[in-house]
């Protein structure tokens, strides 16, 4: 009965390896939320690591394109998944910017993938006209991206079947920039093929806990 009891805890240990998560939330988000009428999710700056055989013909300049199309996916999967519970019914109060419009509106300000990161929360979301900004960095050793296959040319298999991925997604009060959120989880496993696959997986137990979506 013990080496049973032993062999659980082992077997539960090795399991949560694979999905480590980390959330903060604001106390005063849910109050702060009340008055938000629309939010924004700004590309996640994003690192594709590959092995060493996969670098072999892959340049600088394909590894850039490979994770700015990633981040492009990702931003797609995260508006997808929020509409899907607007749709339910979870977010009747708020809108979701759609990234083509929140793209173009910062590229006319000269912000572009490359310097996003230099930006304040607060001038992003003046920019954008919406009260709270969503934004990151995602990490991944399997891009999933219908934008990087095309791209790239990649065929399937090239990546392996061992999927990796870490997100560290923030909300920010576009008044102030305060943080109302921050949300870090690792996975690995299968998770799907598409970015949509992903984000759901990333943010199954998240939605729980962030104001725009859990249940009141």
């Amino acid at each position: 009965m013990k080496k049973i009891f032993l062999l659980g805890t082992m077997l539960l240990l090795f399991c949560s390896s694979f999905a480590q998560t980390n959330l903060y939330e604001n106390p005063e988000f849910d109050e702060i939320a009340k008055n938000h009428k629309s939010i924004a999710i700004i590309k996640f700056k994003t690192q594709v690591k590959l092995r060493p055989k996969q670098m072999k013909d892959m340049t600088p300049e394909k590894l850039e394109k490979l994770e700015q199309a990633e981040s492009e996916g990702l931003q797609a999967g995260m508006y997808s998944w929020f509409l899907k519970r607007k749709k339910r019914g979870k977010m009747t109060s708020i809108e979701v910017q759609d990234p083509k419009r929140t793209n173009a509106l910062l590229a006319k300000q000269g912000i572009t993938y490359e310097n996003l990161q230099d930006q304040l929360p607060e001038d992003l979301a003046k920019i954008l006209g919406v009260d709270a900004i969503i934004n990151g960095d995602y990490e991944t050793n399997k891009p999933m991206s219908e934008g990087a296959s095309v791209a790239l040319g990649l065929v399937l298999g090239f990546w392996g079947s061992t999927n990796s991925a870490t997100i560290n997604m923030s909300v920010y009060n576009g008044a102030d920039a305060v943080l109302l959120w921050n949300y870090n989880k690792k996975v690995r496993g299968s998770f799907g093929s598409t970015p949509e696959d992903l984000v759901n997986v990333l943010m199954r137990k998240a939605s729980r806990r962030l104001a725009y979506t859990k249940k009141k």
